[in-house]
């Protein structure tokens, strides 16, 4: 199965859309993507490869994820992200994601991925661990110590998705890891982390203003200006100039 995967892919090759997605994911050398190559297929055929190849085992989607091709990765991911919709066993699709942070190494591939699986499953442990912890069976919450170990990593790819995961518990009108994690961040250098940490901000700023503002007022006038302009994005002029200028 995986090989008749590979060739469907082959056979949808489009070396003039390789070329704009290698310059658009920046895969030239010292850039964040470099040595990533694109067979140039888009996403909507990708999804629909991976529900159609559903049945890879994971070994098989580890050969593809290990492969230097972006669309195997991510065509990988997007059946990973199925299979832990309806495993019952989703402990392992969590921990074969986790073993390849270093291959999801782009920012599309985190983002569609990070919230979907890691961030779910977080959120999802919580919430079944208090539904335990007020019967007589009584359980701790589990931490969510893995998004800090990311988010305090060296690798720019495990800190953007501590931050992406964080926005499954932004859906729930969970605000406080994504927060913490937004501290963490705010001396980082890189402006793929700025544009994440302000997307998810500009995120709960959508469900809770007061809350993104009080964040804003602490850091704004420290935090990077890429990172503040994502944030208030959505903010009326008036209000922007205001935070821009502090």
């Amino acid at each position: 199965m995986l090989n008749e995967l590979k060739v469907e892919m082959q056979n949808l090759k489009n070396s003039k859309k390789a070329k704009i997605l290698s310059r658009f994911f920046k895969t030239g050398k010292g850039e964040y993507g470099e040595g990533d190559n694109f067979f140039g297929i888009n996403v909507p055929e990708q999804r629909k490869l991976a529900k159609k190849y559903y049945d890879l085992n994971l070994d098989e989607i580890q050969k593809l994820l290990s492969s230097n091709i972006h669309e195997y990765r991510m065509t990988a991911l997007f059946i990973l992200v199925d299979k832990y919709q309806k495993a019952d066993n989703k402990e392992e699709i969590v921990n074969l994601y986790l073993k390849n942070t270093k291959n999801i190494n782009n920012w599309d591939l985190v983002d569609l991925t990070a919230p979907n699986i890691l961030g779910n499953h977080l959120l999802l442990t919580s919430k079944h661990s208090m539904q335990l912890s007020t019967s007589k069976h009584s359980m701790q919450l589990p931490n969510r110590n893995i998004l800090y170990s990311l988010a305090n990593s060296n690798n720019l790819w495990e800190k953007r998705i501590a931050v992406l995961s964080t926005f499954a518990f932004i859906r729930n009108n969970q605000f406080e890891d994504s927060l913490k994690i937004a501290e963490i961040l705010l001396k980082d250098k890189h402006d793929l982390i700025h544009k994440a940490v302000g997307w998810m901000l500009r995120e709960i700023g959508k469900r809770d203003l007061k809350t993104e503002e009080a964040f804003l007022a602490r850091h704004c006038s420290a935090m990077p200006r890429t990172m503040l302009r994502y944030a208030i994005e959505k903010f009326d002029e008036r209000k922007r100039k205001f935070y821009l200028s502090n």
